[in-house]
Order: structure tokens, then C-alpha cells, then sequence
């Protein structure tokens, strides 16, 4: 038997997520049926995430998040401070936390990854002392956020993502940026500059062709292109996460850094705005344990991440994009 049987699950539903409140009860009776102890919690606001956990953490042996990777993110820092394991439900439009994990889309099979009860520890990054599990970014993506229409967003999924970037993508303009690590600063005029502790977000595409979510790095990118409509060319890489070999993308992997602008600009983690700049980033290697199906080995990764550590690249250096693709 199971070392999770009879444990205590603490379950947080978000009822206005897109897949909705009316598939929780069959996940409720999958988790019971894994011999859990299941108590459902509510919240309205992703802020009652974490006061929930740390109000109700003394009854529960586990915490499984029922929702998108806003709903995810916004538990991190208390699942991190309580020191439980956390099962993904995975209610949300995206849900790149749970692709980077393999966690299944289907709901019952995501509970029974929970049920089963094999978790792996994954890195947590913060900006601002604010966790994010995928991606945080300035420029483009969080004008996205500010765009997009939460009843778009439910009513359409993705292509309420794709409606809302038409747009946002019309009006772009760069915008200078300092970023300082160990010292060392470059200064860039840049549309974006995402950071990535895991390996998918935005729907599939890679941070990184070698990030994973456990390898101890935060993976930077900044678009610096003159002409914004190049990321039209430029869309197959960022699902392969060879983005990076683009001479107007500069690329590099710390684990502790800083990014300035001239005027405060917000940023945004997992899909939420959080925070703004001046902002300080960093990773927690190994922070949370998560229920997640074995790792698969895929051939060549591992030799790839080697290559990757190997050839880090300091921000104060060259452009790392430069002799690459146009």
C-alpha cells in the first residue's frame, strides 16, 4: 500500500478556472477512491491560495491545487514554507506546469498521479520575493496579460491568446533595460526579456531546448530585434527553444540576477502581474516536492544539459547570438 493512504488532502478549487467547479466532484471520489482524506477549500482570489494553506496547513499531509498556472504560482511560497507535497489538478487554459511535469490533462489521471503518490523535487524562481514555476517576463508578454479579456480568456482558451497578441503586437515598442549579474551589467534595448525556471509556458513553447525544472538555473532571453514582425519567423524556434541561435536573441544562464528599466515596469509570472521593476531574480533549486509521473528519459537530453552548463555565458560578454541564424 500506498505511504499516502488515509493522508489528509488539502484541496483548493478555483470554481471560475475554465474547466470549472462541475468536474470536481468525480476528481474528489478518484483522490478518496486512493484512500485519501479529501477537504475541499474555495477561493475567489488567487491571494487566498496561500492564506489558505497557512490557515489550514495544520490538517492537511499534502496540497492539491485545482486550477491554471496563476492558481499554481500563487501557492508556491507557502507550499515552500509548509514543507508539503503538492498534486496539480490542471484546470487552467495553459497549463505548461503540468506539461512540464507529464502530468496528465485529463483530470482523473491527474488525480491519480496525486493517488499514487511518487512526487520529484522541483526549483521554485521568485522576482520581488514573488514565486513562479514557468516563466517571468517584462515587455510583451505581461502587455499581453494587461490585454487579455478574462471572459476571452474562458471563452475561447488559446485563441483569446492569440486575438489578444495581434493586438498588443501592433502598438510593441522596446524598451531599455540594465541587467546585473555577479557585478557584471549589459544594457539592452529590447520588446522582451523573459526569465524561465521551467521548461514550457505560453501554451508549449520551450524556455530553452535544455532547461528543465530541477536543473538549479533560471534561463534568460531578450528579444532585441529592430523589426518586431520577425518573431513571425522566428515562431518554430520558440516551440523547439532554439530561439536563442537568432542573432537579435540574447540568451544566458544564472541563478541570481537583477534587471533595471528607466521607469517601473510590471512583471509577469505564470500569467499573473505581481510585481514591477527594478526587479531581482533568483531560483531555489530543489524547493517543492511535486506529484508527477516518473521521468522519462529522452535521448540526447542529458548530453545537451551538460553542453548547456558547460557553456554558460556572462552577461557582461559578447552578444551570444551573434554569427547565428537571420
Amino acid at each position: 500500500m500506498s505511504k499516502l493512504d488515509k493522508r489528509r488532502a488539502l484541496l483548493l478549487l478555483n470554481p471560475k478556472a475554465r474547466r470549472g467547479q462541475e468536474l470536481i466532484a468525480p476528481v474528489v471520489e478518484r483522490l478518496e477512491g486512493g484512500r485519501l482524506s479529501v477537504t475541499v477549500e474555495t477561493f475567489e482570489a488567487l491571494p487566498e491560495i496561500a492564506r489558505d494553506i497557512v490557515r489550514l496547513r495544520h490538517m492537511a499531509d499534502l496540497v492539491v491545487v485545482c486550477g491554471g498556472d496563476g492558481s499554481v504560482s500563487s501557492a508556491a511560497m507557502a507550499v515552500m514554507e509548509s514543507g508539503l507535497p503538492m498534486g496539480i489538478i490542471p484546470m487552467g487554459t495553459a497549463n505548461d506546469l503540468a506539461r512540464t511535469l507529464n502530468i496528465p490533462m485529463d483530470l482523473l489521471q491527474a488525480a491519480d498521479v496525486i493517488a499514487r503518490g511518487q512526487a520529484r523535487l522541483i526549483d521554485v524562481g521568485t522576482v520581488n520575493g514573488h514565486a513562479f514555476f514557468n516563466v517571468a517576463s517584462i515587455g510583451l508578454s505581461t502587455e499581453l496579460a494587461q490585454g487579455l479579456d478574462p471572459a476571452l480568456k474562458k471563452r475561447f482558451g488559446r485563441l483569446g491568446y492569440a486575438l489578444a497578441a495581434m493586438k498588443v503586437l501592433t502598438r510593441a515598442t522596446r524598451f531599455h533595460a540594465k541587467i546585473t549579474e555577479k557585478g557584471a551589467a549589459i544594457e539592452a534595448e529590447t520588446y522582451q526579456i523573459a526569465v524561465g525556471n521551467g521548461r514550457h509556458y505560453g501554451g508549449g513553447n520551450v524556455v530553452e531546448e535544455t532547461a528543465e525544472i530541477d536543473d538549479g538555473h533560471l534561463d534568460l532571453y531578450s528579444l532585441e530585434m529592430t523589426n518586431l514582425w520577425k518573431l513571425a519567423l522566428m515562431l518554430r524556434s520558440f516551440r523547439s527553444g532554439t530561439h536563442g541561435a537568432w542573432r537579435e536573441v540574447r540568451t544566458a544562464r544564472c541563478v541570481e540576477f537583477n534587471i533595471e528599466t528607466e521607469k517601473p515596469m510590471p512583471v509577469n509570472t505564470d500569467g499573473e502581474i505581481v510585481t514591477s521593476t527594478p526587479a531581482h531574480f533568483k531560483v531555489h533549486p530543489k524547493a517543492i516536492s511535486v506529484f508527477a509521473p516518473p521521468i522519462l528519459s529522452i535521448p540526447g537530453r542529458t548530453e545537451m544539459f551538460r553542453r548547456a552548463i558547460g557553456a554558460d555565458l556572462a552577461l557582461s560578454g559578447d552578444h551570444p547570438g551573434a554569427g547565428a541564424a537571420q
